[in-house]
């Protein structure tokens, strides 16, 4: 069995049985080496994090497939866990297009990716239903066979369009069409969160550290939800360290900051030492 087989089994077991699982967010090689030496079992790339550290917007409109696999592929090879990637809208609009990124972000080695279904123009933010699912059923068709697990993506609550309705109805529908995995991002409550997951036939993920209710794994788990993800809130947590730490120092010309610093010969190793896989 190839390594990347290997990785996509374990990925794959990790949704089918015991506890939910948390599968963190690293924007790059040296946060993915940091969260790896924590051990979880599984990471996954944050196109908000990578935009972040780019200076640029997290939109359709910003970042290129190209650039996202480049480094979703130094994530890759920083660890040895199994990785999926926030892989946008797909790309583009037409279903061909899904099926080419999904194929690329396995050729890789990613073992997962997701494609969600808003459209980056904010005159029409989703696309419509028919093709939504249409993109879905692509990118599932060019997954099959390959060690690659598809999670589908409903927008609805990001795009100020919070029909529970609408989202529960496309996540079953991107279900019969061949995704893997199901996630609503934003949905606003655990009782939200629990009607979803009554309503699949499929493993679902929630992301947390968003604006909204502090649930925590265990709530998540008692409503049914199979793997929890962080999105671009852990970049946005060491965007507020770097934040306070300079505000403390243009204002009072102090370096407190300093204590909580991990220190030098930590990251050293971090860097240096190759992280056990789980």
């Amino acid at each position: 069995m190839s390594e990347q087989n290997a990785k996509y089994e374990r990925f794959k077991a990790l949704h089918e049985a015991g506890p939910p699982f948390v599968m963190p967010n690293p924007w790059d090689a040296g946060s993915a080496r940091l969260l790896a030496s924590l051990g979880f079992e599984a990471l996954a790339t944050t196109s908000a994090g990578y935009a972040f550290s780019k200076g640029k917007l997290d939109s359709a409109a910003s970042l290129g497939r190209d650039e996202i696999l480049v480094n979703a592929t130094e994530i890759v090879s920083a660890v040895d866990l199994p990785v999926s990637a926030d892989l946008e809208n797909g790309f583009g609009a037409s279903p061909q297009t899904c099926a080419k990124t999904i194929r690329r972000a396995c050729e890789i080695g990613l073992v997962g990716g997701s494609i969600e279904d808003a459209t980056g123009d904010p005159r029409h933010p989703i696309y419509d239903f028919d093709h939504a699912v249409d993109r879905v059923r692509a990118a599932a068709d060019a997954a099959r066979n390959l060690p690659f697990l598809l999670t589908a993506r409903a927008e609805n609550f990001l795009c100020d369009k919070p029909d529970i309705d609408d989202t529960i109805a496309r996540l079953q529908a991107f279900s019969a069409a061949g995704a893997d995995v199901l996630y609503a991002p934003g949905l606003p409550s655990l009782e939200a969160i629990r009607s979803v997951c009554r309503a699949v036939d499929k493993p679902v993920n929630v992301v947390m550290g968003l604006r909204g209710p502090q649930i925590s794994v265990a709530d998540l788990a008692e409503a049914g939800v199979r793997r929890v993800s962080v999105g671009g809130s852990f970049a946005r947590a060491a965007l507020g360290a770097l934040m306070r730490a300079a505000e403390e120092v243009k204002a009072t010309g102090t370096f407190s900051y300093a204590a909580e610093a991990l220190p030098t010969s930590l990251i050293t190793r971090l860097m240096t030492e190759r992280p056990p896989s789980a």
